[in-house]
Protein backbone atom coordinates (compact mmCIF):
# COMPACT_ATOMS: atom_id res chain seq x y z
CA UNK A 1 0.00 0.00 0.00
CA UNK A 2 1.65 3.74 -0.51
CA UNK A 3 1.31 5.63 2.39
CA UNK A 4 -0.03 9.28 1.40
CA UNK A 5 -0.22 12.57 3.34
CA UNK A 6 -2.37 15.42 1.97
CA UNK A 7 -1.29 18.86 2.56
CA UNK A 8 -3.65 21.18 2.70
CA UNK A 9 -6.88 19.37 3.18
CA UNK A 10 -9.96 21.74 3.19
CA UNK A 11 -9.76 23.39 -0.24
CA UNK A 12 -11.88 22.73 -3.02
CA UNK A 13 -8.77 20.34 -4.63
CA UNK A 14 -7.60 19.32 -1.19
CA UNK A 15 -11.41 17.38 -0.26
CA UNK A 16 -10.78 16.07 -3.96
CA UNK A 17 -8.07 14.47 -3.19
CA UNK A 18 -9.52 12.99 -0.30
CA UNK A 19 -12.70 11.80 -2.22
CA UNK A 20 -10.65 10.14 -4.34
CA UNK A 21 -8.03 8.79 -2.37
CA UNK A 22 -10.51 7.52 0.37
CA UNK A 23 -11.37 4.62 -1.68
CA UNK A 24 -8.45 3.53 -3.62
CA UNK A 25 -7.36 0.20 -3.26
CA UNK A 26 -3.80 0.66 -3.09
CA UNK A 27 -3.45 3.91 -0.67
CA UNK A 28 -3.27 4.20 2.88
CA UNK A 29 -4.07 7.45 4.07
CA UNK A 30 -1.38 8.94 6.95
CA UNK A 31 -1.84 12.27 7.62
CA UNK A 32 -4.31 15.04 6.67
CA UNK A 33 -3.22 18.81 7.59
CA UNK A 34 -4.51 22.20 7.99
CA UNK A 35 -3.30 24.90 10.16
CA UNK A 36 -6.47 26.08 11.24
CA UNK A 37 -8.98 22.86 11.37
CA UNK A 38 -6.30 20.91 13.75
CA UNK A 39 -7.75 18.35 16.02
CA UNK A 40 -10.69 18.75 14.05
CA UNK A 41 -12.44 15.45 12.14
CA UNK A 42 -11.81 15.13 8.76
CA UNK A 43 -15.09 13.31 8.66
CA UNK A 44 -16.83 16.23 10.45
CA UNK A 45 -15.93 18.30 8.32
CA UNK A 46 -16.56 16.95 5.14
CA UNK A 47 -19.85 14.18 5.61
CA UNK A 48 -19.34 12.57 2.63
CA UNK A 49 -15.99 11.10 3.67
CA UNK A 50 -18.12 9.43 6.99
CA UNK A 51 -16.99 5.76 7.06
CA UNK A 52 -14.16 6.25 4.68
CA UNK A 53 -11.32 7.97 6.67
CA UNK A 54 -11.23 8.10 10.34
CA UNK A 55 -8.21 11.03 10.75
CA UNK A 56 -7.89 14.19 12.17
CA UNK A 57 -6.31 17.57 10.75
CA UNK A 58 -2.60 18.06 11.89
CA UNK A 59 -0.58 21.10 11.92
CA UNK A 60 2.13 19.83 9.10
CA UNK A 61 5.22 18.71 10.25
CA UNK A 62 8.02 17.33 8.61
CA UNK A 63 8.66 14.52 10.62
CA UNK A 64 5.07 13.09 10.48
CA UNK A 65 5.24 13.49 6.61
CA UNK A 66 8.36 12.10 6.23
CA UNK A 67 6.71 8.79 7.26
CA UNK A 68 4.69 8.49 3.79
CA UNK A 69 5.83 7.39 -0.10
CA UNK A 70 4.07 10.72 -1.34
CA UNK A 71 2.99 13.89 -0.09
CA UNK A 72 0.47 15.96 -2.11
CA UNK A 73 0.17 19.57 -1.41
CA UNK A 74 -2.88 21.13 -2.52
CA UNK A 75 -1.85 24.64 -0.98
CA UNK A 76 -1.75 27.97 -1.88
CA UNK A 77 0.84 29.00 -4.35
CA UNK A 78 4.49 29.32 -2.54
CA UNK A 79 4.11 26.28 -0.22
CA UNK A 80 5.48 23.27 -1.31
CA UNK A 81 8.47 24.76 -2.20
CA UNK A 82 9.48 25.55 1.34
CA UNK A 83 8.94 22.12 2.12
CA UNK A 84 9.85 20.43 -0.67
CA UNK A 85 13.70 19.73 0.15
CA UNK A 86 13.41 18.02 3.05
CA UNK A 87 10.96 15.97 2.15
CA UNK A 88 13.17 14.44 -0.95
CA UNK A 89 15.94 13.85 1.29
CA UNK A 90 13.88 11.67 3.32
CA UNK A 91 12.80 9.93 0.05
CA UNK A 92 9.65 10.88 0.05
CA UNK A 93 8.09 11.97 -3.53
CA UNK A 94 6.01 15.14 -4.25
CA UNK A 95 2.73 15.98 -6.20
CA UNK A 96 2.30 19.75 -5.86
CA UNK A 97 -1.34 20.84 -7.19
CA UNK A 98 -0.09 24.36 -7.11
CA UNK A 99 1.92 26.66 -9.21
CA UNK A 100 5.53 25.98 -7.48
CA UNK A 101 7.00 23.88 -9.85
CA UNK A 102 5.51 24.32 -12.94
CA UNK A 103 7.23 27.41 -14.79
CA UNK A 104 10.69 26.06 -15.26
CA UNK A 105 12.77 29.28 -15.31
CA UNK A 106 12.74 31.01 -11.82
CA UNK A 107 12.67 34.08 -13.49
CA UNK A 108 9.83 33.71 -14.88
CA UNK A 109 8.18 32.26 -11.66
CA UNK A 110 9.28 35.61 -10.35
CA UNK A 111 7.40 37.67 -12.76
CA UNK A 112 4.26 36.39 -12.18
CA UNK A 113 4.31 35.29 -8.42
CA UNK A 114 6.37 38.26 -7.39
CA UNK A 115 8.57 36.40 -5.18
CA UNK A 116 12.08 34.40 -5.56
CA UNK A 117 11.35 30.98 -5.79
CA UNK A 118 12.45 29.24 -2.71
CA UNK A 119 14.86 26.28 -4.31
CA UNK A 120 15.22 26.70 -8.01
CA UNK A 121 17.67 23.65 -8.23
CA UNK A 122 14.42 21.79 -7.69
CA UNK A 123 12.21 23.50 -9.71
CA UNK A 124 14.76 22.35 -12.72
CA UNK A 125 14.16 18.47 -11.85
CA UNK A 126 10.22 18.79 -11.53
CA UNK A 127 8.60 17.01 -13.98
CA UNK A 128 5.39 18.60 -15.56
CA UNK A 129 2.37 15.93 -14.79
CA UNK A 130 0.49 16.07 -17.66
CA UNK A 131 0.42 12.66 -18.57
CA UNK A 132 -0.35 12.38 -22.36
CA UNK A 133 2.28 14.13 -22.69
CA UNK A 134 5.41 12.97 -20.59
CA UNK A 135 4.37 9.95 -19.16
CA UNK A 136 7.73 8.43 -19.28
CA UNK A 137 9.61 11.04 -17.41
CA UNK A 138 6.45 11.12 -14.65
CA UNK A 139 7.42 7.55 -13.87
CA UNK A 140 10.55 8.56 -12.55
CA UNK A 141 9.88 12.02 -11.41
CA UNK A 142 10.70 13.10 -7.71
CA UNK A 143 8.63 15.89 -7.88
CA UNK A 144 5.43 16.00 -9.84
CA UNK A 145 4.14 19.97 -11.18
CA UNK A 146 0.25 19.31 -11.47
CA UNK A 147 -0.78 21.01 -14.16
CA UNK A 148 -2.85 23.85 -13.64
CA UNK A 149 -7.35 23.81 -14.63
CA UNK A 150 -7.14 25.49 -17.52
CA UNK A 151 -3.60 24.41 -19.10
CA UNK A 152 -4.90 20.68 -19.13
CA UNK A 153 -7.94 21.31 -21.17
CA UNK A 154 -5.97 24.09 -23.42
CA UNK A 155 -3.04 22.16 -23.84
CA UNK A 156 -5.28 18.49 -24.13
CA UNK A 157 -6.73 20.53 -27.01
CA UNK A 158 -4.10 22.42 -29.07
CA UNK A 159 -1.66 18.85 -28.67
CA UNK A 160 -2.40 17.43 -31.88
CA UNK A 161 -2.30 20.30 -34.24
CA UNK A 162 1.21 21.79 -32.86
CA UNK A 163 2.66 18.25 -32.60
CA UNK A 164 2.09 18.02 -36.55
CA UNK A 165 2.79 21.27 -37.13
CA UNK A 166 -0.19 21.91 -39.02
CA UNK A 167 -1.39 25.40 -38.04
CA UNK A 168 -0.12 28.82 -37.45
CA UNK A 169 1.35 28.49 -34.16
CA UNK A 170 2.22 31.93 -33.56
CA UNK A 171 -1.64 33.46 -33.26
CA UNK A 172 -3.49 30.97 -31.18
CA UNK A 173 -6.32 32.14 -29.57
CA UNK A 174 -7.78 30.37 -26.17
CA UNK A 175 -11.11 31.43 -24.94
CA UNK A 176 -12.23 29.61 -22.05
CA UNK A 177 -14.69 29.52 -19.39
CA UNK A 178 -14.29 28.08 -15.98
CA UNK A 179 -16.83 27.88 -12.63
CA UNK A 180 -16.86 29.63 -9.52
CA UNK A 181 -14.82 26.91 -7.77
CA UNK A 182 -11.48 27.38 -10.16
CA UNK A 183 -11.32 30.78 -7.63
CA UNK A 184 -11.18 28.53 -4.53
CA UNK A 185 -12.45 28.73 -1.08
CA UNK A 186 -11.49 31.84 0.62
CA UNK A 187 -14.13 34.34 0.80
CA UNK A 188 -13.99 36.43 -2.48
CA UNK A 189 -16.76 39.47 -2.77
CA UNK A 190 -16.36 38.20 -6.99
CA UNK A 191 -17.08 34.29 -5.71
CA UNK A 192 -20.01 35.32 -3.94
CA UNK A 193 -23.39 33.89 -4.96
CA UNK A 194 -24.99 37.22 -5.47
CA UNK A 195 -21.79 38.41 -7.16
CA UNK A 196 -21.35 35.37 -9.69
CA UNK A 197 -24.86 34.00 -10.13
CA UNK A 198 -26.44 35.71 -13.43
CA UNK A 199 -23.43 36.75 -14.53
CA UNK A 200 -20.65 36.27 -16.84
CA UNK A 201 -17.09 38.19 -17.24
CA UNK A 202 -13.90 38.24 -18.90
CA UNK A 203 -10.83 38.32 -16.37
CA UNK A 204 -7.25 38.41 -16.69
CA UNK A 205 -7.10 39.35 -20.05
CA UNK A 206 -4.11 41.82 -19.84
CA UNK A 207 -2.13 38.29 -18.72
CA UNK A 208 -3.17 35.75 -16.53
CA UNK A 209 -0.64 33.44 -14.20
CA UNK A 210 -1.79 30.49 -16.85
CA UNK A 211 -0.41 31.89 -19.87
CA UNK A 212 2.91 31.32 -19.00
CA UNK A 213 2.34 27.80 -18.59
CA UNK A 214 0.34 27.04 -21.70
CA UNK A 215 3.20 28.65 -23.71
CA UNK A 216 5.73 26.95 -21.78
CA UNK A 217 3.60 23.57 -22.90
CA UNK A 218 3.03 24.20 -26.54
CA UNK A 219 6.55 25.45 -26.80
CA UNK A 220 8.16 22.54 -25.28
CA UNK A 221 5.95 20.93 -27.98
CA UNK A 222 6.57 23.10 -30.88
CA UNK A 223 10.39 23.30 -30.11
CA UNK A 224 10.11 27.06 -30.60
CA UNK A 225 8.25 30.19 -28.76
CA UNK A 226 4.71 30.42 -29.94
CA UNK A 227 1.96 32.99 -29.51
CA UNK A 228 -1.33 32.40 -27.87
CA UNK A 229 -3.88 34.84 -26.71
CA UNK A 230 -5.55 33.90 -23.81
CA UNK A 231 -8.47 34.91 -22.21
CA UNK A 232 -10.15 33.00 -18.99
CA UNK A 233 -14.00 33.92 -17.84
CA UNK A 234 -15.95 33.68 -15.20
CA UNK A 235 -18.85 31.44 -15.58
CA UNK A 236 -21.82 30.97 -12.99
CA UNK A 237 -21.18 27.46 -12.44
CA UNK A 238 -20.04 25.90 -10.10
CA UNK A 239 -17.53 23.27 -11.50
CA UNK A 240 -16.39 22.59 -15.12
CA UNK A 241 -13.97 24.25 -17.71
CA UNK A 242 -15.22 24.69 -21.49
CA UNK A 243 -12.15 26.09 -23.80
CA UNK A 244 -13.07 26.78 -27.37
CA UNK A 245 -9.31 26.84 -29.31
CA UNK A 246 -8.78 28.66 -32.30
CA UNK A 247 -5.96 28.33 -34.76
CA UNK A 248 -5.70 28.88 -38.52
CA UNK A 249 -4.33 25.68 -40.10
CA UNK A 250 -1.46 25.26 -43.06
CA UNK A 251 -3.17 22.54 -45.24
CA UNK A 252 -6.61 21.90 -45.27
CA UNK A 253 -6.69 18.69 -46.81
CA UNK A 254 -5.69 17.09 -43.24
CA UNK A 255 -8.62 14.73 -41.43
CA UNK A 256 -8.57 16.33 -38.28
CA UNK A 257 -10.73 14.11 -36.68
CA UNK A 258 -8.94 11.01 -37.40
CA UNK A 259 -6.08 12.84 -36.33
CA UNK A 260 -7.69 13.49 -33.14
CA UNK A 261 -8.92 10.13 -32.56
CA UNK A 262 -5.42 8.39 -33.76
CA UNK A 263 -3.87 10.87 -31.28
CA UNK A 264 -5.39 10.01 -28.48
CA UNK A 265 -6.40 6.36 -28.96
CA UNK A 266 -4.92 4.45 -25.86
CA UNK A 267 -5.66 7.37 -23.64
CA UNK A 268 -7.75 6.24 -20.70
CA UNK A 269 -9.10 9.96 -19.76
CA UNK A 270 -9.35 12.11 -23.13
CA UNK A 271 -12.50 11.20 -25.39
CA UNK A 272 -12.69 12.25 -28.84
CA UNK A 273 -16.38 12.96 -29.74
CA UNK A 274 -17.82 11.79 -32.84
CA UNK A 275 -17.62 14.48 -36.10
CA UNK A 276 -20.39 16.83 -35.53
CA UNK A 277 -20.63 16.88 -31.84
CA UNK A 278 -19.48 18.97 -28.80
CA UNK A 279 -18.81 18.54 -25.44
CA UNK A 280 -20.63 19.67 -22.29
CA UNK A 281 -19.13 20.60 -19.38
CA UNK A 282 -21.71 18.37 -17.12
CA UNK A 283 -20.32 15.61 -19.33
CA UNK A 284 -17.20 15.47 -17.13
CA UNK A 285 -18.86 16.73 -13.83
CA UNK A 286 -16.67 14.52 -11.34
CA UNK A 287 -14.51 12.39 -13.62
CA UNK A 288 -10.90 12.64 -14.37
CA UNK A 289 -11.95 13.09 -18.11
CA UNK A 290 -11.12 15.77 -20.81
CA UNK A 291 -13.28 15.45 -23.42
CA UNK A 292 -12.76 17.18 -26.84
CA UNK A 293 -14.31 17.89 -30.34
CA UNK A 294 -12.63 19.45 -33.58
CA UNK A 295 -14.27 20.84 -36.31
CA UNK A 296 -13.97 23.31 -39.57
CA UNK A 297 -16.67 25.84 -39.76
CA UNK A 298 -17.58 26.51 -43.14
CA UNK A 299 -14.75 24.25 -44.88
CA UNK A 300 -12.35 27.92 -44.25
CA UNK A 301 -8.52 27.86 -42.67
CA UNK A 302 -10.13 28.19 -39.01
CA UNK A 303 -9.46 24.63 -36.76
CA UNK A 304 -11.90 25.35 -33.44
CA UNK A 305 -11.22 22.84 -30.74
CA UNK A 306 -13.50 22.76 -28.31
CA UNK A 307 -12.33 21.03 -24.77
CA UNK A 308 -13.97 20.45 -21.57
CA UNK A 309 -12.84 19.18 -18.34
CA UNK A 310 -14.32 19.23 -14.42
CA UNK A 311 -11.37 21.90 -13.06
CA UNK A 312 -11.13 20.07 -9.84
CA UNK A 313 -10.56 16.72 -11.41
CA UNK A 314 -8.87 16.38 -14.74
CA UNK A 315 -7.91 19.85 -13.97
CA UNK A 316 -6.68 19.33 -10.38
CA UNK A 317 -6.92 16.10 -7.98
CA UNK A 318 -7.86 13.54 -10.36
CA UNK A 319 -5.05 14.76 -12.60
CA UNK A 320 -2.78 14.19 -9.61
CA UNK A 321 -3.87 10.86 -8.88
CA UNK A 322 -3.77 9.43 -12.17
CA UNK A 323 0.37 11.25 -11.67
CA UNK A 324 0.71 9.13 -8.79
CA UNK A 325 -0.81 5.71 -10.13
CA UNK A 326 2.27 6.37 -12.83
CA UNK A 327 4.86 7.30 -10.43
CA UNK A 328 4.00 4.00 -8.45
CA UNK A 329 3.47 1.70 -11.20
CA UNK A 330 -0.15 0.76 -11.05
CA UNK A 331 -2.30 1.06 -13.78
CA UNK A 332 -3.53 4.29 -14.50
CA UNK A 333 -6.79 4.24 -14.46
CA UNK A 334 -6.62 2.62 -10.32
CA UNK A 335 -8.95 4.43 -7.65
CA UNK A 336 -12.22 3.25 -9.88
CA UNK A 337 -13.67 6.97 -9.29
CA UNK A 338 -11.25 8.69 -11.32
CA UNK A 339 -12.33 7.06 -14.02
CA UNK A 340 -16.43 7.10 -15.27
CA UNK A 341 -18.51 8.76 -13.46
CA UNK A 342 -21.44 10.70 -15.24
Amino acid sequence: MIKVGVVGGTGYTGVELLRLLATHPEVTLQVITSRSEAGYAVSDMFPNLRGHLDLKFQVPQINVLTECDVVFFATPNGTAMGMVAELLAAGVRVIDLAADFRLKDPVEWKRWYEVDHACPEILAEAVYGLPELNRAAIKKARVVANPGCYPTAVSLGLLPLIEQGLVDDQHLIADAKSGVSGAGRGAKVGSLLCEASENFKAYGVSGHRHLPEIRQVLAGVAKHSVGLTFVPHLTPMIRGIEASLYAVIKNKNVDLQALYEQRYASEPFVDVLPAGQLPETRSVKGANMCRMAVQRPQDGDVVVVSSVIDNLVKGAAGQAIQNMNIMFGLAETAGAQIALLP
